[in-house]
């Protein structure tokens, strides 16, 4: 899932190891000369260089360069805010706003390879340095987010403004700047400031810590197999499998890695059902092995903390302080959403069981349903339901291929243009990342470059993402984007393609969706290019719907050996099983989503994490022969940063926005391609960003707010009074 950019220095820093700031400054005159040679010996604080607007060197990036480089960083950064609190001069926007947006590049620049080297190319070199500087980090945001002069010039600013009102973009980045240090702290007497500091310091050990334990376990923990235990398995997967064993040492041997992108098809296709059982052990217990590497109580600590921390502000639970400024505004509300669909998604689960059961004992396999049967005999029912195999279906989604028709949609909807760059034009930090150059089609102007990073390695998080080491501004220059998208796809022998599955290509084209939204942005201040949890992962979740587009599908997919395109037949069957497994897909999720809240709902004192987890499910009657997408203990969104706590319902709140924009679409003359309705989603969904209220953003796109009933329709759910 993606990772939004934010643009705040304090915002930045809690989060650092998994966003990249793009938010720029000049050093003050006062500061340049006597720094200058300190930053020329260190390449991660030098400005960048080269074409494109300058970027990042990352074939210079030394781990030995990361420690020194944030602590020089994090002292220019604190310059900065002296030059503003030091200000004799009323506060005004320019002499207050402007220079905190310019504030701290030299640091940002630095974050940008410290994302780098902690999502991307992690060690255990670089994790005892994350240890070290959480704590340091932590006491720098402190600094800022606390600093009494500072926010009472942004009050004296945000005062006066509701006075009389700045320029709409203006008059916003006032707003945000005020809430975010109004909610972090800043009003605190003394003493609460302190303790205020203190936690936030805690927190950012236990999320180092919570994050780095999830990596471990996901490297130490790999499946090998051998010959005779490759049932079921396509030619592909087991050449990428042979491949991974062999990065390992394991010659002639074939190895599942403990992630998402080597687990799922295991549990899909492989006839050996002890060894499914291992698999998905394996990786539904990351974190959660009773060793160094657990991170129950880790939970425990963080729940403790945050409830603590909410406190002293004045508000009863961390759900209610999170969801203030959301789309969602408070934890009833998103509870409501989510309470409206559990139980079509428990139902659905039911029947998907039954029809399973039904395969199995037809087959006389003498089993009853487990979770690491879900998957293989989905597939099964798929097959008999729609003759539909998913196995069939990857032989046309090459990776290669997808992402063509990704340019393609980027160029209809948003007159992108994506030329390939010559290898060694732009500093990459691993032989697998390429790079294109993105263009407006009609006038040629340079919008940005596009980093792609496919492949999983050791060292690398799980998951997809997307990330902008520069965002666009034109407040102090204009500033092209660099944005980057990050896969776990399974690295395949030399000369094989990518075959990818239909989830897997819904996953690509949704962080693709997050990259269009970097390079649309129209925004000239950096905050604005921030963004409201449940209402970011809307632009690219409704990215998705352009993979099962006709022109998407007659024009890329095609097989991977002959080059034929994709039978109608097949188009079919992938169409009228759209819903199929909806049941799985939404169960998996929600549980998540209600358990992210209802642990920052409870009372934390004692809490035991195991246990509350399975008292909690079993409330929710959650089917047993299935488990959260994210168990607890690597639920790695709301427990190694704060980006997703109480806002893993997002997903949901995104997706009955876009379930209503699809239809929009689907209602045009010209259907997804229709100009007039593209031009709208760029103009008010795309381009602001941050710059407006979401809510209002939505209603000047469909006229209207956006309604359930779309989701439930999409998702084959019955909808409530029909």
């Amino acid at each position: 899932m993606n990772t939004q950019h934010i643009s705040k220095t304090l915002q930045t820093i809690a989060i650092c190891s998994m966003i990249v700031m793009t938010s720029c400054n000049k050093k003050k005159e006062t500061v340049e000369d006597s720094n200058q040679k300190e930053q020329t010996a260190n390449v991660l604080l030098t400005e960048w260089t080269g074409p494109y607007g300058g970027t990042p060197a990352f074939d210079k990036m030394n781990i030995a360069d990361i420690k020194p480089a944030l602590e020089k960083g994090m002292e220019l950064n604190l310059a900065d805010i002296d030059a503003i609190t030091s200000n004799t001069e009323a506060p005004t926007f320019e002499n207050t706003i402007v220079p905190l947006e310019k504030s701290g590049q030299e640091l940002n620049r630095v974050f940008t390879y410290y994302g780098i080297l902690s999502s991307n190319m992690s060690s255990p070199e670089f994790r005892e340095i994350q240890k070290e500087m959480a704590p340091k980090l932590s006491d720098f945001r402190s600094k800022i987010s606390q600093n009494k002069a500072l926010f009472q010039r942004i009050k004296t600013v945000y005062d006066n403004a509701q006075k009389q009102p700045l320029e709409a973009d203006q008059q916003r980045v006032v707003l945000l700047t005020y809430e975010q240090f109004a909610m972090n702290g800043a009003e605190l007497d003394k003493e609460k400031k302190k303790r205020y500091a203190e936690i936030n310091k805690e927190l950012s050990e236990l999320y180092t810590s919570f994050s780095n334990n999830i990596l471990a376990d996901e490297e130490g923990y790999v499946t090998y197999l051998t010959k005779d235990q490759l049932g079921g398995l396509s030619e592909p997967l087991i050449k990428a499998y042979a491949k991974a064993a062999a990065d390992r040492g394991k010659e002639g041997m074939y190895a599942v890695t403990n992630t998402r992108s080597s687990m799922d098809p295991f549990l899909k296709y492989s006839t050996e059902r002890e060894l499914r059982e291992k698999v998905w052990k394996n990786y539904y217990s990351r974190g959660d092995n009773g060793d160094d590497k657990d991170n129950n109580e880790n939970i425990a600590k963080i729940l403790k903390l945050r409830k603590e921390r909410v406190a002293l502000l004045g508000y009863d639970n961390y759900a209610d302080w999170r969801l203030q400024n959301r789309m969602a505004k408070n934890p009833e509300n998103a509870m409501k959403l989510m309470n409206a669909v559990w139980p079509a998604a428990i139902a659905r689960v039911k029947e998907e069981v039954a029809d399973m059961q039904a395969v199995a004992n037809a087959n006389k396999d003498n089993i009853t349903i487990e979770p690491w049967d879900y998957r293989y005999y989905a597939e099964k029912v798929r097959k008999k339901k729609y003759d539909l195999d998913s196995d069939e279906v990857k032989q046309y989604l090459q990776l290669d291929k997808l992402r063509e028709a990704m340019f393609f949609v980027a160029g209809e909807l948003f007159n992108y243009k994506f030329t390939p760059v010559a290898e060694g034009t732009v500093p990459v930090f691993h032989e697998d990342v390429k790079v294109w150059e993105v263009n407006d089609k009609t006038s040629g102007d340079h919008i940005g470059l596009w980093y792609l990073d496919p492949f999983a390695r050791t060292g690398k998080r799980s998951g997809a993402w997307a990330t902008t080491y520069r965002s666009h501004t034109t407040f102090d220059g204009k500033k092209t984007v660099l944005a980057s998208n990050n896969s776990n796809f399974v690295k395949p022998a030399p000369g094989e393609p990518v075959l990818v599955s239909w989830d897997d290509a819904e996953t690509f084209f949704h962080e693709f969706g997050h990259a269009l939204h970097f390079f649309s942005s129209e925004v000239r201040y950096p905050t604005l290019n921030g963004g409201v949890r449940d209402y970011t992962e809307f632009q690219s979740q409704l990215l998705e719907r352009w993979l099962s587009t006709d022109k998407v599908i007659d024009n890329y997919l095609v097989h991977y050996k002959t080059g034929e395109p994709i039978p109608k037949s097949l188009v079919d069957k992938i169409k009228k099983a759209a819903t199929f497994n909806q049941g799985f897909a939404t169960t998996e999720y929600l549980a998540s989503a209600l358990m992210d809240m209802k642990f920052h709902l409870a009372d934390p004192t004692n809490i035991d994490v195991d246990a509350f987890e399975k008292e909690t499910l079993a409330a929710l009657n959650m089917p047993k022969e299935l488990v959260m997408r994210h168990r607890s203990p690597h639920f790695g969104h709301v427990f190694s940063g704060e980006g997703y706590a109480t806002a893993y319902y997002g997903y949901m709140w995104a997706d009955v926005l876009t379930s209503d924009a699809a239809e929009a679409f689907a209602e045009a003359p010209d259907g997804f391609y229709d100009k007039e309705v593209a031009a709208k989603l760029v103009k008010y969904l795309f381009a602001p960003r941050n710059a407006m209220d979401p809510a209002e953003a939505y209603k000047l796109f469909r006229g209207r707010d956006a309604k359930i009933e779309a989701l439930m329709n999409d998702r084959g759910f019955p909808v409530t009074g029909k």
